[in-house]
């Protein structure tokens, strides 16, 4: 067997066993499984993997730097146009135009900078990705992401004053804490400003969050095996 083919394998069997596992989650609380969106996490891994997740079946990639996804996505996309591609990572203002003409979905809008200079870039280039607003549920200085008590004034920035298509939150829980109660809060955050959509949850909590409401899980090791080192 080719080391193309065993790639492909592999991440076949990954991508299978992630899917059943979102499904029992789901269905342990009632959920219809096709609720909840797998984002395959490519960022490091070369395009041979990556195509062997589409030979498999999924369509929904996200990436974490403008300028990596620029080297691998635009091929990609021109093969497969349902591709779907999600910036999961800290977006500079300085990237928003390359950035609103790559992807479809922008998860990790936390600041008014950044909303900004998307609104100009969407109007200048007639293009709308959708938006999640990122939640640093955590607080933590040296992460990405609005602070619980700052959300209202970007939601109406965004929403109200910039009429974006913002469509949901998203958030990473610190690392040494339990997850769920992260999960929890961007779930009654999200209720309180009727957005329906929820990213949050990765190769080591997505189970959890498919329990408190995940709309999007966002896989990467799971499925494509530890990233290269640099």
């Amino acid at each position: 067997m080719s080391e193309t083919d065993t790639i492909a394998e592999d991440v076949a069997r990954n991508l299978a066993d992630v899917r059943e596992a979102i499904a029992k989650a789901a269905r342990a609380i009632d959920r219809d499984p096709s609720e909840v969106t797998l984002v395959a996490v490519s960022k490091q891994h070369d395009p041979a993997r990556i195509q062997a997740a589409i030979d498999a079946g999924q369509r929904v990639f996200g990436e974490n730097r403008v300028q990596e996804a620029q080297g691998k996505f635009p091929a990609l996309k021109e093969c497969h146009p349902d591709l779907e591609l999600h910036l999961l990572g800290p977006l500079q203002s300085n990237k928003a135009e390359d950035a609103v003409a790559l992807f479809d979905v922008i998860e990790s809008v936390d600041r008014p900078k950044i909303a900004r200079a998307l609104a100009k870039e969407m109007d200048r280039q007639n293009r709308r990705p959708e938006l999640f607003i990122q939640v640093n549920t955590g607080e933590e200085p040296q992460k990405a992401g609005v602070v619980p008590g700052e959300l209202d004034a970007l939601v109406h920035l965004c929403r109200d004053e910039l009429s974006l298509p913002v469509v949901g939150l998203m958030c990473i829980p610190p690392i040494e804490e339990e997850p769920a109660p992260h999960f929890a809060l961007l779930a009654k955050l999200a209720a309180e400003h009727g957005f329906e959509r929820l990213s949050m949850g990765m190769s080591h909590d997505f189970e959890t969050a498919v329990k408190l409401g995940a709309t999007h899980v966002r896989v990467g090791t799971a499925i494509f095996g530890q990233r290269p080192k640099p």
